[in-house]
């Protein structure tokens, strides 16, 4: 079935918000739905409030919690056949293509705003492409993430005697089992399909490589999801599992990152948003914990781009709230102000050419430094795990039956990917 058709089809006819009366003192009234509801995420997003509020709009607040936003999904799919849409949305990758499709998304009024601020040369070509549909920009990126992350505390390692960060999967163990003599979490994981998938998506890039992990995730080739290579990284993803942590099942992965920060847990595989719960504990990137790319994938950048796409809207003042919303959002200030809230990385490619003059720290230089160098040499990647490699139910097919592999002892590497094949050709 065509995605944008599994879209409409997944819709509920139930509006479970309804849209209070414009301010009468507001130019113009902008309700933002959106998942960023960590503490971290929360600083971050109240920045854009605060910006667009001082410009004269109102900013109405549709947070959903759920990290993976697969609950604030459901909530915008619900709104949007009920004929209730809010004015901008968090959504990304491929599903702002079968958005855009269905014609509920607005392809002109960002038009003036990116010619004005010259988003074609501002922005990667990749990153553009993303937010564009049929050439017209629909929706603004707001910030890049890099996925396959590695979050140590050094303290925690120097007293289980270890003395640097693995970059091998065998260095990986070996620090994991010292961990675990010592008396502490390996891993901290929290047992929830999306954070399954992000420590896949990984493992998968450290066995395959950039080729195998494109072949298999992003292109879905049934040779590479079945193949010896795919089966050895099932076979590491096993082992790998045998360190997270047992207390993680269905923990939210800030709750398993403050295992990390509070000394109970070594390591954590997740993406950069882990880095704002860092610094909100008033910690210093390269003292208090070191970010280091998960063994074997140092020459590769599995990216998500947060984006707020536009929905069409019948007000005035709306659409001008949209567009103050995007200006201010690729502005330098609130990508320097918001990225550092969130753990990112700027979209602007003058601020990633010179992180230091904007006073980012050493992960988010590191990160800057490598999507750059990755952008030229094609180690950058789409996330499958984080809805920018593939369609909604694709993802979901993975989710399915990397979570069930992972909780099955007795699943077998071979079945797993013969299995993970026949659930992606499905889901298509």
């Amino acid at each position: 079935m065509h995605s944008t058709l599994r879209l409409a089809a997944a819709i509920s006819l139930a509006s479970l918000f309804s849209l209070s009366a414009q301010a009468a003192d507001s130019k113009g009234s902008v309700e933002v739905v959106h998942w960023w509801t960590s503490g971290g995420e929360k600083a971050a997003v109240d920045v854009l409030k605060a910006q667009v509020e001082k410009d004269g709009f109102t900013w109405k607040d549709g947070a959903v919690a759920g990290g993976g936003g697969a609950t604030a999904m459901t909530v915008l799919k619900s709104r949007a056949v009920a004929g209730n849409p809010p004015g901008v949305a968090q959504i990304k990758g491929p599903d702002i293509q079968d958005w855009a499709a269905t014609g509920l998304l607005d392809p002109d009024v960002l038009k003036d705003v990116a010619k004005q601020e010259n988003w074609d040369s501002l922005l990667d070509k990749k990153v553009a492409d993303t937010v564009k549909y049929d050439g017209d920009y629909v929706a603004v990126p707001v910030n890049i993430h890099r996925i396959n992350w590695l979050w140590i505390n050094p303290e925690v390692f120097k007293k289980a005697g270890i003395d640097k960060a693995p970059t091998t999967l065998d260095e990986f163990y070996a620090a994991a089992d010292k961990l675990k003599a010592a008396g502490f979490i390996p891993l901290a994981h929290g047992g929830q399909p999306w954070q399954d998938s992000t420590v896949f998506e990984s493992v998968v890039l450290s066995v395959m490589g950039v080729d195998g992990y494109k072949k298999a995730l992003v292109d879905l080739d049934e040779n590479a999801l079945t193949g010896p290579e795919m089966v050895k990284a099932l076979t590491e993803l096993k082992k790998v599992a045998t360190y997270m942590d047992p207390d993680g099942k269905g923990q939210d992965w800030n709750l398993e990152a403050a295992k990390v920060i509070n000394g109970k847990a070594g390591m954590q595989i997740m993406g950069d948003w882990a880095k704002s719960e860092w610094t909100l504990a008033k910690k210093t990137a390269g003292k208090d914990y070191q970010c280091v790319a998960f063994p074997g994938t140092e020459k590769a950048f599995l990216y998500n781009i947060d984006s707020l796409v536009v929905f069409k809207q019948k007000d005035k003042g709306t659409a001008a709230g949209q567009q103050d919303i995007a200006r201010k959002v690729l502005g330098e200030d609130f990508q320097k102000v918001f990225s550092t809230n969130k753990g990112s990385i700027p979209v602007r490619n003058d601020m990633l050419a010179d992180m230091a003059k904007h006073g980012f720290d050493a992960c988010a230089q590191t990160a800057a430094k490598d999507f750059l160098a990755d952008a030229k040499t094609g180690g950058l990647q789409p996330s499958m795990a984080h809805n920018m490699a593939t369609t909604l139910a694709v993802q979901g097919a993975f989710f399915d039956v990397v979570t069930n592999y992972i909780n099955d002892p007795k699943a077998e590497p071979a079945d797993a990917a013969k299995k993970l094949y026949a659930a992606v050709k499905a889901a298509k």
